[in-house]
């Protein structure tokens, strides 16, 4: 039993160093170095932090002073793309049916839709902790769940027996070239389709934080190109140079003001 002791306090003690020594790590990181699992990695932050040498986050953990750090740059971001779906809401006209993707920032948009009466079809399961009034009719594929999103056959059919007059989706990443990364592989066939069957207009949503040079290329898992026209909403944050390298590549940029 003191051996059993010591060794989980030994691991704990391995994982706040190197949650000191990177910031932030998250759950799968620590279950992979130490070959745990995510039960074990979660009882041992929460021990962790109950003794104040860390804050969880979701999905992981992260030193006090990264914390809130965190913090406070997420709810500037967050300000930023509220200011964005809302923008974006000023193209959803009354009789609209509209695609939306898995991206919280285009889910957003429905609450300043108003009183247009518009039908929304989707595969994001966030649309399941909100509600909408009467003038917005909210459809959502089957598939199976993926996180927050659904993906799969069931989706792809839904999406093919559908239309709809303008796409909202997001992204996990773009860069000056126009390529844009997503971090669920299948979301880059659901997007495609959802764009297929668009009659109108496709609108892709990406705050600052996303918009990235090449030489800072982030991990993900799928990456595509987008042929047809389309209308990149942003912030007044983004670097202009990657916004000038963006337009230089043929995309329509809009930037939203957030002073």
């Amino acid at each position: 039993m003191k051996k059993d002791k010591k060794s989980v306090d030994e691991r704990q003690q391995n994982i706040l160093r190197m949650v000191l020594e990177n910031g932030e790590v998250r759950s799968e990181e620590i279950a992979e170095r130490f070959g745990i699992s995510l039960m074990t990695v979660r009882r041992d932050l929460s021990y962790l932090e109950e003794k104040g040498h860390l804050r969880r986050t979701h999905g992981g953990a992260a030193t006090l002073d990264e914390y809130y750090n965190s913090r406070r740059f997420n709810s500037e971001v967050s300000d930023c793309r509220d200011r964005i779906s809302e923008f974006a809401s000023t193209f959803v006209e009354d009789g609209d049916t509209v695609f939306i993707n898995g991206s919280r920032t285009a889910l957003n948009l429905l609450r300043y839709v108003k009183d247009r009466n518009i039908q929304v079809i989707t595969n994001n399961g966030w649309v399941m902790g909100e509600e909408y009034p009467q003038n917005i009719s909210v459809r959502m594929t089957g598939g199976d769940l993926r996180g927050r999103i659904l993906v799969g056959e069931l989706t792809m059919q839904s999406l093919l027996e559908a239309q709809a007059e303008k796409t909202f989706i997001g992204c996990a990443a773009v860069y000056e070239d126009a390529e844009f990364m997503y971090d669920i592989p299948n979301e880059i066939g659901i997007n495609e389709v959802m764009i297929a069957k668009t009659r109108r207009h496709l609108y892709i949503l990406a705050d600052h934080t996303k918009l990235h040079k090449r030489s800072d290329r982030k991990t993900s898992y799928g990456s595509c190109t987008y042929d047809c026209e389309y209308t990149l909403i942003t912030d007044d944050q983004a670097d202009p140079q990657i916004i000038e390298q963006l337009r230089r590549s043929g995309a329509d940029i809009l930037i939203v003001p957030t002073s």
